[in-house]
């Protein structure tokens, strides 16, 4: 048995609404910003920048730059998908703790968390000075290069898919398993037929959001020493001061961009899981581990000890070190408040501008409607500085008063981050049964009584995902936040750039460290709370 669902004919597709068109294609145009600037600072295909594209030096560079972004998605996958299931599925002690352990590498920046596996794991760190006194270790193996990036980007990354597949486990209706069970399926037959597939919109999802990441993170890469197309850029920027140049690799990630996102789209096509009602199916039976409940502990606790309890232990040490050496320890607090007033407005709008793009996508499939929704992913991919240089330029020219102000970072936050908004209530509404929103439509409720009496309640999970995502997103976001900030306006990841900039980590750590107090609160929202349990005890 397998899970695809046959899909009847339905009724003619209702009229495309304009109170969703025309905001959907304002989201458009916003997100196309920097490639238009990419394009006019790249100038004509004949034009001198262009020469920066020598065949072997950019196939070696996109070579490299997609293996790094397949064995992230890979790795992430392989640490989310049985995490997400042990918590959401199985009577494992301590689910809520394990939940939010499990989502709270979120908010780590890769370039804080590249920081402490090298200070941990490094030939000369933390962990070769402990062995050497017993052992006699002088130097560790270097991490530095691929293997080194491929663990900071997945520490930072695969909450992504864990907190995407775990919304989308609470919420998958048991019906079919069972029905499975009872056709003389094993469990783990059922798991593989039907519950796998039933998972692919969320895996394919939360896979997008870590190949776009990947494609465009700078920091973990450059500490690391990895040469990906995304450093490359930097140094035409940073290095050589080549704009033009560097928008042509600019253009190159847009490519790559557009093949990640025809791949993520025919992972994702093919058959539709839907409850049959708006929460009214029974919550899945616990499955009880028994003899393999402490291999699985073992699991989790690899997983938070590696990626959540070395980076933050690190960060204790380096912030205990300032005692010793008579320093007194400052608190942020102007910066964390700044930080948390810009991520929750550039949340609140992310939203409130992905919904219409979701929705048409979604429920009115159209070419133009599709087109759109692929164009919003793209902005992701780009590195924060290429969005920021590119609201420079207009907002300079043709922005007026905006420039330097807080609504212009907020608008650079809700493009970078758009995409992170978008992924989460896209697969909230591939789980919901468009036949509701028919029968809602067929008593007479218009589209916007729809939306809000009977589709928001079904994503509101999706919501709150896609809100969190970019709020997480922009507490860290550093490029965009140097180069768009106001006058005096100091956040946290501004503060830990500029102490880490002068190799000063034990300055640095403290607001690292408030900067995942600070998130925390908003993880434990997005992993633990209730709401999202949709009825599953504990």
């Amino acid at each position: 048995m397998t899970a695809r669902v046959a899909r009847t004919p339905r009724a003619r597709a209702p009229r495309l609404p304009l109170l969703l068109a025309a905001p959907a294609l304002v989201t458009g145009a916003a997100v196309l910003l920097p490639l238009v600037y990419l394009v006019l600072r790249a100038g004509a295909p004949g034009s001198e920048a262009w020469g920066v594209l020598a065949p072997r030096a950019t196939l070696e560079l996109v070579a490299r730059t997609m293996l790094l972004v397949l064995s992230v998605v890979a790795a992430a996958a392989a640490v989310a998908v049985p995490l997400a299931w042990l918590v959401a599925r199985t009577d494992l002690p301590g689910r809520r703790a394990w939940a939010v352990a499990g989502a709270l590498p979120l908010v780590i920046p890769s370039y804080v968390a590249a920081l402490a596996l090298l200070g941990a794991l490094g030939p000369r760190g933390l962990l070769q000075g402990a062995l050497e006194g017993p052992l006699g270790v002088e130097r560790l193996p270097e991490i530095y290069g691929f293997p080194g990036a491929v663990l900071a980007l997945t520490l930072s990354t695969y909450p992504y898919v864990f907190l995407l597949v775990l919304a989308a486990l609470r919420t998958l209706d048991p019906a079919l398993e069972d029905a499975a069970r009872v056709l003389g399926e094993s469990r783990w037959g059922a798991f593989r037929r039907v519950t796998l597939p039933a998972l692919r919109p969320s895996l394919a999802a939360g896979s997008l959001l870590v190949a776009l990441y990947a494609l465009s993170d700078f920091g973990a890469v450059s500490l690391m020493q990895y040469p990906a197309l995304t450093r490359a850029v930097y140094l035409q920027y940073q290095a050589l001061f080549d704009r033009d140049s560097a928008a042509v690799l600019g253009l190159v990630l847009v490519a790559l961009t557009a093949l990640v996102l025809l791949l993520e789209s025919r992972a994702r096509s093919g058959s539709r899981f839907h409850r049959s009602a708006a929460g009214g199916a029974r919550p899945p039976a616990r499955i009880p581990l028994g003899g393999w409940r402490w291999p699985a502990l073992g699991f989790c606790t690899l997983v938070t000890g590696l990626f959540l309890a070395l980076p933050v232990g690190v960060l204790c040490y380096w912030a205990a070190r300032v005692v010793p050496l008579g320093q007194p320890v400052e608190i942020a607090w102007r910066a964390a408040a700044n930080s948390l007033l810009a991520a929750l407005l550039a949340a609140v709008v992310a939203v409130v501008a992905v919904l219409p793009v979701a929705i048409l996508s979604r429920r009115h499939p159209r070419l133009w409607t599709r087109a759109l929704e692929r164009v919003s992913y793209s902005s992701n991919a780009l590195p924060g500085i290429v969005i920021a240089l590119s609201l420079v330029f207009f907002a300079a020219r043709y922005g007026g008063p905006l420039y330097q102000t807080l609504a212009l970072l907020v608008f650079a936050y809700v493009v970078r981050f758009l995409p992170e908004a978008l992924a989460a209530i896209s697969a909230a509404l591939q789980n919901v049964n468009p036949r509701l929103e028919d029968a809602a439509r067929g008593l007479g409720r218009r589209p916007l009584g729809v939306l809000l009496s009977v589709t928001g309640p079904l994503i509101r999970p999706g919501l709150l995902a896609g809100a969190a995502l970019v709020f997480l997103s922009a507490m860290k976001e550093l490029p965009a936040t140097l180069l768009l900030r106001p006058i005096g306006f100091e956040t946290l990841a501004t503060e830990i750039w500029e102490a880490t900039s002068f190799a000063a980590y034990s300055d640095a750590a403290p607001e690292a460290l408030l900067l995942i107090a600070v998130s925390a609160p908003f993880v434990y929202a997005l992993a633990a709370r209730r709401a999202w349990e949709v009825g599953a005890p504990g």
